[in-house]
């Protein structure tokens, strides 16, 4: 059976993902589309839109509406069993879904890559997730970015225990697609358009980026690209292709946006590296990679930065820390644990790709450099440091901690 292409749109609520879908069925792409349309309310608000356009009909279209729910969560299995419904169902040979604006696009990508345990339903038999988009409010994106604010604190959480914060579901959204719409162009200035265009380059540099005004964007961009492939936007995130280039060359500052990697092989003072982040430096959009921190030494530090918010949580332990027959058999299988190796300390280091506006790389890296251990610090007894960072659950299913 020929699989069915499918197209998500992702974006934070209010980005226009209706208004682009609703552009896309009025356009002539030649497909027979089926929509499922993802709303958080118990009326789907969304959907009702779409059906009242008048560009769905019974007979060449046809409009799923889940509601009260989140297709990257609670909603998944309906989601899994629908796709495959409309797959099988022969009158349609295009899927499109508009997820909830406060979904993140990697679970929903993972529906469709991998069998689902609970109901059995392998989708990569009937489908083919053909594009990835992400839908960006160029006129409210620095706004909603910088706010400091949590879905909870603007009562869009999935529920009480739903703690993310809305800078950090802007960047899992945008860190994660095929097609990057930066819709609502028409509100900015040139310059100011530029330059946000240039950040999302940076924040996601394999990304196709289209402007549109009004959620206007032709329909071969959007469908049938075959541009989806999981594990190369898995791995397509700014600060990935930064941590990848063998050695940083001096680049030329595109409307002020820069990106580096700061490294050191020698570990951080916790009390002077709480300082460092809590003196975060304003012109820094976007950080992330791992921490070496004496205190906790046996731990990975994976920190991630994203407009005003801040966290730091463990990510499994360094390799020099495991028992010996563990880490022989790893270092026997793994050239690159090999290639990072450095005695006495073995693979412990920090690797932290910072990007970000009029970055003054050279004062980032002096005051990170002072946050390192001393030389006489280097020889003492490293569990004496006072730590008063947040105590680490060690537990990959615990939630991150917040450092600010």
């Amino acid at each position: 059976m020929k699989k069915i292409p499918v197209t998500v749109f992702s974006g934070y609520l209010g980005a226009g993902k209706t208004t682009l879908l609703n552009h896309i069925l009025q356009e002539q792409h030649g497909y027979r589309i089926a929509v499922i349309v993802n709303d958080m309310s118990e009326i789907n608000i969304d959907g009702s839109l779409i059906a009242q356009s008048g560009h769905v009909s019974r007979t060449e279209q046809n409009l799923v509406e889940m509601s009260n729910g989140c297709i990257c969560c609670t909603l998944r299995e309906d989601l899994l069993k629908e796709v495959a419904h409309l797959a099988q169902d022969g009158r349609f040979d295009y899927i499109l879904i508009e997820s909830t604006g406060i979904g993140e696009p990697i679970p929903v990508a993972q529906t469709f890559v991998y069998q689902d345990e609970e109901t059995g339903i392998d989708l990569s038999r009937y489908a083919r997730l053909d594009t990835m988009v992400t839908v960006v409010d160029a006129a409210r994106f620095w706004h909603d970015y910088s706010s400091g604010e949590s879905l909870l604190d603007r009562k869009q959480a999935l529920g009480e225990d739903d703690t993310r914060e809305v800078a950090d579901l802007l960047i899992d959204q945008i860190e994660f697609c095929d097609v990057l719409v930066l819709n609502k162009c028409d509100c900015l200035e040139e310059d100011e358009l530029f330059q946000l265009e240039a950040v999302m380059r940076k924040l996601q540099p394999h990304a196709a980026i289209v402007r549109a005004q009004y959620g206007r964007v032709h329909p071969r961009v959007l469908l049938g690209t075959h541009r989806f492939d999981f594990d190369r936007v898995s791995q397509s995130a700014g600060w990935m292709e930064e941590l990848r280039k063998p050695a940083h060359t001096p680049e030329t500052e595109e409307y002020g946006i820069s990106s580096f990697v700061y490294r050191a092989r020698r570990p951080f003072h916790p009390q002077r590296f709480e300082q460092f982040v809590y003196d975060w430096p304003e012109d820094v959009v976007r950080a992330k990679g791992i921490v070496w921190l004496a205190t906790r030494n046996d731990w990975v530090g994976m920190l991630s930065q994203a407009g005003p918010t801040m966290q730091l949580n463990p990510s499994g332990q360094w390799i020099a820390a495991l028992p010996s027959e563990e880490r022989a058999a790893l270092m026997a299988t793994d050239p690159d644990a090999c290639a990072q190796w450095e005695q006495p300390y073995g693979d412990r280091q920090t690797e932290l790709v910072l990007i970000g506006i009029h970055m003054d790389h050279q004062d980032i890296t002096q005051k990170l450099n002072r946050a390192l251990l001393t030389d006489e610090e280097m020889h003492s007894d490293w569990t004496q440091f006072v730590d008063t960072l947040p105590p680490w659950e060690y537990a990959p299913e615990e939630e991150m901690h917040n450092v600010r």
